[in-house]
């Protein structure tokens, strides 16, 4: 490769030197029964002088994991992390990272926040300050030094944060999901605030690598992105963003490239490992790997309602757009809508099937004997819930049974999840019911029988 240069930014992409290096890595975590939880497969990836890298993935694709490799924080199972040429062993030390959740210490003040990296560096206090100051200037808070966090307003708060990290001057900073706690217009100021600050030559870091789950703004702030599959995350691909900076999200390309993704993350992956997510086929798939969806009836209802008012085909990037939400909010709706036989996904665009619109022109009980039908035959988990309540004497089994079989594809917080998941959509299609106070199942003998 040879190295090129951006004339919007004068920063070099690829051919330039390598600062971080992922060969192969795969990280696996111990279920409570000393199963093991795979959550990486066969990663590899670079980070180059010059480039902003996107990590951009659904909910189970493992990306904070994979940057918490990188910065050193973890492990990997196998595989190896490189800091220029030198593999880690530990904290590493070319990097600084911005979190979602701000992660202030709320009894300091601006400065001191600030001047922590500082500190635990060993320089000196004049230095340190007069640093911190140069860098709270630069992120837009000169005046707020001796604020403290409550005092400010979210997107106040990140700024910190990124002043907090680009003050050490690190080789890489890498940020995880920085904007998603931010409503839409602090967010894409703030973004702007970072593009304008990366484009200035005396900007404190050689590259960025941001996680994210919104679509646009990978295309928006990113020279590459690698799209990850989930469950366990593993590079579906890899994308050349090519377009200038700064960004039109207008452009016909912008579009149809943020249009393409789309279509990645909402398509089967080639490769299915074990429990991930695919769209199931009736009498297809198990409850580890084929999860259900985190997707409320309401609102996949609500998707399939605006998906008719819509003609029956709407392409996802627009929808998502005109409803202001982002790939993780409108998604799971879609796997839930496409898991029951309601709706397909083809690329982008997402069709309502005949069986959809049946079930958005029924009345409330006849879209309910739908639903119950649909998620019995359909849905793995829904469906051995009903099997097993059906194959009891009395039609009860209680919550541990089902747990400690979700366990052993699962986390104990998945495991809870997907269970809730199951008994609000058997609740709904009155397959079975739950109470809370003894933790018990029962089938509902009139429509949870599955005849077998």
């Amino acid at each position: 490769m040879t190295t090129t240069s951006d004339p919007t930014t004068g920063r070099t992409g690829a051919g330039s030197a390598t600062i971080i290096e992922v060969s192969h890595v795969t990280k696996s975590f111990v279920s409570p029964d000393g199963t093991p939880l795979p959550v990486l497969d066969d990663i590899s990836l670079d980070l180059r002088e010059g480039e902003i890298v996107a990590l951009l993935g659904r909910s189970g694709s493992g990306k904070s994991t994979l940057l918490r490799c990188i910065a050193g924080l973890i492990s990997p199972t196998e595989g190896d992390i490189s800091y220029r040429g030198e593999t880690l062993n530990g904290a590493n030390p070319g990097v600084a990272m911005v979190f979602q959740s701000f992660a202030l210490l709320p009894w300091l003040t601006v400065q001191q926040n600030v001047e922590l990296g500082l500190e635990a560096l060993g320089v000196g206090t004049g230095e340190r300050r007069q640093r911190a100051e140069r860098a709270i200037d630069a992120i837009g808070l000169d005046g707020f030094e001796s604020a403290y966090p409550k005092e400010l307003s979210g997107g106040m708060r990140q700024r910190v944060g990124f002043a907090r990290a680009l003050v050490v001057e690190p080789d890489a900073l890498l940020m995880d999901e920085p904007f998603s706690a931010l409503d839409v217009l602090t967010a894409q100021n703030l973004r702007a605030e970072l593009l304008r600050l990366w484009r200035e030559k005396d900007f404190p870091t050689k590259a960025m690598l941001i996680v994210t789950h919104n679509i646009e703004e990978a295309v928006i702030l990113a020279d590459r992105i690698f799209v990850l599959g989930a469950n366990p995350g593993r590079i579906r691909t890899e994308i050349d963003c090519t377009f200038p900076q700064p960004r039109d999200r207008h452009d016909e390309s912008f579009q149809a490239l943020v249009d393409e993704i789309y279509g990645l993350m909402t398509g089967r992956d080639t490769r299915p490992p074990a429990h991930i997510w695919t769209v199931a086929s009736p009498g297809e798939g198990s409850p580890t790997d084929t999860p259900l969806p985190q997707a409320s009836v309401g609102g996949m209802s609500g998707l399939l309602e605006i998906l008719v008012a819509h003609g029956g085909k709407v392409d996802l990037p627009q929808l998502a757009h005109e409803l202001t939400f982002e790939v993780d909010d409108l998604l799971p709706l879609v796997d839930a809508a496409q898991v029951l036989g309601l709706a397909v996904v083809d690329d982008a665009d997402l069709q309502i099937t005949d069986e959809g619109r049946i079930f958005v022109a029924a009345d409330i009980l006849e879209s309910k004997q739908i639903f119950a039908l649909e998620a019995r035959e359909r849905a793995p988990l829904v469906r051995a819930i009903c099997r097993a309540l059906g194959a009891t004497k009395d039609g009860n089994l209680g919550e541990g049974f089902f747990l400690d079989l979700l366990r052993r594809g699962f986390s104990e917080e998945e495991a809870r999840q997907q269970l809730k998941i199951a008994v609000d959509w058997g609740r709904y299609g009155e397959l079975f019911d739950f109470d809370a106070n003894t933790g018990q199942l029962t089938l509902d003998h009139h429509h949870g029988s599955d005849g077998q």
